[in-house]
């Protein structure tokens, strides 16, 4: 199969056989995504801090 088919055949595949969630749907998913990452990302940055801390104070012990 060369490369002109393969991309034609799959453009057909997604035009034609695809089921596609709607424009509010994606929107609706696509905010939930942003907010946990936003959330996962400050809970990372507190444990770094928190583990920052604690070990700066546990090597200044010795």
């Amino acid at each position: 199969m060369n490369i002109v088919t393969y991309v034609k055949e799959s453009y057909r595949e997604l035009t034609n056989n695809m089921t596609w969630i709607s424009w509010d749907e994606a929107q609706k998913s696509t905010t939930v995504v942003i907010i946990f990452t936003v959330l996962f990302a400050l809970a990372v940055f507190a444990a770094d801090k928190v583990f920052q801390t604690l070990l700066k104070n546990l090597f200044q012990l010795f």
